[in-house]
């Protein structure tokens, strides 16, 4: 079998606030397979967002393990974790962070300039249906069309991982479904893996796997073995 593209092994993770000592995450253990889409879910606190943090090399284990491909992610300094997420890491959160001043084109452009092998930019935004849009503004968009903007901007680097916090958060349920259908083709067609946290337990229908969380520890793990394309998924 192949080796799978994240390894987690005993990963926690703590923090001091005052005198108190934090566990977000208490000895996860996971793979992630090339191609997955993984769903996260679970209530606020329970760990999802601390993981794929460290997935994502934006914040660092207390103890465990975490390998990327041949990275080792927990032995990596803070330029060889920056170089890690330019390089193979595409980010999605709840808000789209994209530049008010800049078309979506621009947006998306800012990426493929520090990229190793970029997309054009228009290709990027074409592969989430917003070929028309592109040389529109942020306040132009409708909030759908701005994630969608962000998901172009996270593709154009070509990446091999996608990891998205709440991408349909702030979405009501058909752009919600807009925005999960650009994800799939995403991973159909460049197969990329894609890790997904959300609070909507209906999306977990999408996945090749679920993980549910419970006080920084995974409860519970299934396997789908019939996905549901997005335009199916009953919110």
């Amino acid at each position: 079998m192949a080796e799978p593209l994240f390894l987690v092994e005993n990963v926690t993770k703590s923090y001091q606030t005052g005198d108190v000592e934090v566990q977000a995450l208490r000895g996860i253990n996971l793979t992630l397979e090339g191609g997955e889409i993984l769903v996260l879910l679970g209530p606020s606190g329970s760990g999802k967002s601390t993981l794929l943090n460290i997935m994502g090399g934006l914040d660092q284990a207390t103890s465990g393990r975490v390998r990327f491909a041949d990275h080792e992610l927990t032995s990596l300094s803070e330029r060889q974790l920056t170089l890690y997420r330019r390089d193979h890491v595409g980010f999605v959160f709840q808000f789209y962070n994209l530049i008010p001043s800049l078309t979506a084109w621009e947006n998306v452009a800012l990426v493929t300039e520090i990229s190793r092998d970029p997309m054009k930019p228009g290709e990027a935004l074409e592969m989430v249906g917003l070929k028309e849009r592109m040389d529109h503004f942020p306040a132009q968009l409708s909030g759908g069309e701005q994630q969608r903007v962000a998901i172009a901007r996270a593709i154009a680097k070509r990446p091999e991982v996608m990891l998205c916090d709440e991408p349909t958060g702030a979405l009501d349920s058909k752009t919600g479904i807009l925005v999960l259908e650009a994800l799939c083709r995403i991973n159909e067609e460049l197969k990329t893996t894609t890790a997904i946290i959300t609070h909507n337990a209906a999306i977990r229908q999408i996945a090749h796997r679920v993980l549910t969380f419970h006080d920084g520890r995974i409860s519970e793990t299934v396997v789908n073995t019939e996905r549901l394309p997005p335009s199916s998924v009953v919110w």
